[in-house]
């Protein structure tokens, strides 16, 4: 029996790397918390001293990606790939923040506009 390597180009959609998140999600979720963390740590290293408030700083960060991580982790346990995407532009698009959704947001019966 031959031996063929499990590659990740075969792949439908980005492996998940660290509780259930791919690389983009976590790079994401890296660069939000370094841009809320990072601004909060220098006034704590104006405030405490510059090793303090990046210490700080930068165990916040980690705290935050794995908190968010966990939490998308339950958001997107049983539910099938993109789901949370979808779900958030359905919710932008209800309040009228997204008007541009390619999602068909309507109900009632589709019509060809002739007769067969």
């Amino acid at each position: 029996m031959e031996y063929k390597p499990f590659l990740a180009d075969r792949l439908n959609t980005e492996p998940l790397i660290f509780r259930g998140c791919s690389s983009s999600e976590l790079g994401i979720i890296c660069l939000g918390a370094a841009l809320f963390w990072f601004p909060v740590g220098l006034i704590l290293a104006a405030l405490a001293g510059v090793m303090m408030g990046l210490g700080v700083a930068s165990l916040a960060v980690i705290a935050t990606i794995v908190v968010v991580a966990t939490l998308f982790q339950r958001l997107k346990r049983g539910r099938p790939d993109g789901y949370y995407q979808q779900m958030i532009i359905t919710r932008l698009h209800d309040r009228g923040w997204y008007r541009h959704s390619r999602l068909v947001r309507r109900s009632g019966s589709w019509d060809l506009g002739r007769r067969l």
